[in-house]
This record gives C-alpha cells, sequence and structure tokens, in this order.
C-alpha cells in the first residue's frame, strides 16, 4: 500500500475525519498567529492591516467552529 492509498487502516482514522481534525487544528492556529500579526499592525498604528487581519481572524473561527460541528456530528455513534 502506498501512502496515497491510506483509508485509515494504518492511522486508524479515516481520511476524512483526519482531514476535518487536520482543518480545525489549521483554522485555530491561523487565529492564534493573526493574534500576533494583529498586535503588530496595532503597535505600527497601521489600522488598514489591523482590520484586514482581524477579518482573517474572524474567518478563521468560524471555520474552526465549523469544523468542529461538523467533526463532533460525525464522531458521534
Amino acid at each position: 500500500m502506498t501512502i496515497n492509498q491510506e483509508t485509515g487502516e494504518v492511522t486508524g482514522t479515516a481520511d476524512k475525519d483526519y482531514n476535518l481534525i487536520w482543518y480545525v487544528e489549521a483554522c485555530l492556529s491561523n487565529a492564534l498567529r493573526l493574534q500576533t500579526y494583529i498586535n503588530d499592525a496595532e503597535r505600527d498604528g497601521d489600522s488598514e492591516l489591523v482590520e484586514l487581519f482581524q477579518r482573517a481572524q474572524a474567518d478563521s473561527g468560524k471555520g474552526a467552529e465549523q469544523g468542529k460541528q461538523l467533526l463532533a456530528r460525525r464522531l458521534q455513534p
């Protein structure tokens, strides 16, 4: 079996569930990283960047929340 064909036999988690878990983690990680960018832009007085990064952070938070809800539904017995 090649790595491209892994469907859960190796990890014990189906690809689609693993992908959803990864997606939630990536969204949350992105939201945290964006807070650093927001702080930097605020420190420099760049309100345009602050607004951009805040919108992106909100979108990341929304994606994480939607992913968590979907994951919870899918993992219920």
